[in-house]
């Protein structure tokens, strides 16, 4: 499979490369990654990373103004994204071939040719490994390839803690790094918090509830976003600060934002991401995301997360 997208990617002059809404840093390392390799490989090629801008990300790149009409003869890949629905900038219909590459379960296979590894740690791991089975054929990496690709599987391996994380990970982890690029300055970039986050971090520690078979959830409505002065996308960062509570095997975070909640799931083992699909979402067994449209939902959400946990 990683044959033929590279003959593909060869084929085309004009590449435009999506990913999900509101991304994270595997969406943005995977998209910006490839697209540096690709310009550092085919400096003739015209490379396009589209999508909107998410501002606590804009430290890894910032995305470009493509017209309608770029798409006619254009291949478009599809990073780190499982269903159409999530595609950030639906015009990724609009291209004359269709790439899908990524590591969640396959359950919308859209696209002409579709590399769906759910092995891999992260979709920019994939990326790596698409630069290496080109690297006989004139596939280049740059330091600020190395620094995204870097960058997207941190952000997904939750600096190596996660459980996909693999050994390959770890190597391919090891030769990003001689590229050059400081990843000091690249941790301190993703981690920082700013001091309003922080502030409610403390909320959460204080407020989160946990109920039978170690589920635990909080529910952060737009008053106290306000009160906060954070946005729904800084909240729902924060869901990860309860993975080393004691005595919780799942957890969820209700974020309210203008016309929907947005409903974020995290698990030590319990499997979630069929919950998850019951609402609007999508995910990993261990780490998804939903949506669900009133407070009324709340109550089904937990109750089918308390099952899954019983189960477990």
């Amino acid at each position: 499979m990683k044959q033929k997208i590279i003959n593909t990617i060869k084929m085309f002059d004009t590449i435009i490369i999506h990913r999900h809404v509101r991304p994270d840093p595997d969406a943005y390392g995977s998209q910006g990654g490839l697209a540096e390799i690709l310009k550092t490989s085919f400096p003739e090629k015209k490379v396009f990373i589209v999508g909107e801008d998410e501002s606590s990300l804009l430290f890894l790149n910032q995305m470009d103004e493509v017209p309608d009409e770029m798409y006619d003869e254009a291949l478009v890949i599809v990073c780190d994204t499982a269903n159409q629905e999530r595609i950030s900038d639906q015009r990724f219909k609009n291209g004359k071939m269709l790439i899908k590459i990524d590591h969640h379960p396959n359950e919308d296979a859209y696209g002409d040719i579709l590399w769906v590894d759910l092995n891999a740690s992260s979709t920019s791991e994939m990326i790596y490994e698409l630069y290496l089975a080109g690297k006989e054929q004139g596939f280049y990496v740059s330091k600020e390839a190395a620094r995204l690709i870097f960058a997207g599987i941190v952000g997904d391996t939750g600096r190596f803690l996660f459980q996909s994380t693999n050994p390959k990970t770890f190597t391919y982890a090891g030769e990003l790094i001689q590229f050059g690029f400081s990843f000091p300055k690249l941790y301190e970039e993703l981690y920082k918090t700013k001091e309003n986050v922080a502030r409610l971090s403390g909320y959460v520690y204080q407020n989160y509830k946990v109920s039978e078979h170690g589920v635990a959830s909080v529910i952060i409505t737009k008053d106290i976003l306000q009160k906060y002065d954070v946005s729904p996308t800084d909240a729902s960062q924060l869901v990860s600060i309860l993975g080393n509570v004691e005595n919780i095997r799942a957890w969820v975070f209700f974020v309210e934002e203008e016309e929907q909640i947005r409903v974020r799931l995290r698990s030590k083992g319990p499997i979630i991401n069929g919950v998850a699909r019951r609402y609007n979402g999508g995910g990993h067994p261990l780490a998804s995301g939903a949506t669900i449209y009133s407070w009324e939902e709340v109550e089904d959400v937990l109750s089918d997360l308390r099952e899954v946990s019983k189960e477990e």
